[in-house]
């Protein structure tokens, strides 16, 4: 169980239940349980899915490329629930298995550059310097190099967000469902803390 328990589906806001639906009958979400601890804040939720559903499937980066770099962003924060799901049928599990350390005959020079690009910005981001993008500006137009830069920056904040809230853990969760905590702010009601 999460450290944050997951609201049960029952008890989830109607707005809530509506964008996981969405979310899964598009291919967005594979599981709904991460969104089901997200919606603890409808603002964060509304916020992540609609970032999401913004980019998903409509970039201009091809979506093998956008996959490689979801699935590079959970390995390396972590994310096992993110890491076990599949959101192109082109990514075969021999590819997931290199992203670490990419084979050039496995990929194409721009799935190269891009994965590159994510482990410099994820590892090593003082890394990224004038040559960085330059080399970008052989193989992607400028609106692909803000596009590549996005996804990576947004995805691997959210995998490692998502990594701490330990999915797959046996353990009870650390801070149980109370209804109560829906949109609740100790900021506007200190008494709730008392």
């Amino acid at each position: 169980m999460a450290r944050i328990e997951p609201i049960p589906w029952d008890q989830l806001p109607d707005a809530a239940k509506a964008m996981i639906e969405e979310g899964q009958a598009s291919g967005m979400y594979t599981t709904p349980v991460p969104m089901q601890v997200i919606a603890y804040s409808s603002v964060a939720l509304r916020s992540m899915h609609d970032a999401y559903r913004a980019t998903f499937g409509k970039g201009l980066l091809e979506p093998r490329l956008v996959e490689l770099l979801r699935l590079r962003s959970a390995q390396a924060g972590g994310c096992e629930t993110c890491s076990s799901s599949r959101k192109d049928a082109s990514v075969s599990e021999s590819d997931v298995a290199c992203l670490t350390e990419p084979d050039p005959s496995q990929f194409s020079p721009r799935e190269l550059a891009a994965l590159r690009f994510f482990d410099l910005l994820a590892f090593d981001h003082t890394r990224i310097v004038d040559d960085t993008y330059r080399e970008l500006r052989q193989l992607f137009s400028t609106a692909e190099i803000v596009e590549l830069g996005y996804l990576c920056a947004n995805s691997l904040g959210t995998h490692r967000f998502l990594h701490t809230l330990a999915f797959t853990s046996d353990d009870e969760p650390l801070i149980a469902f109370d209804p109560s905590e829906i949109d609740l702010s100790y900021a506007a009601t200190p008494a709730a803390r008392a």
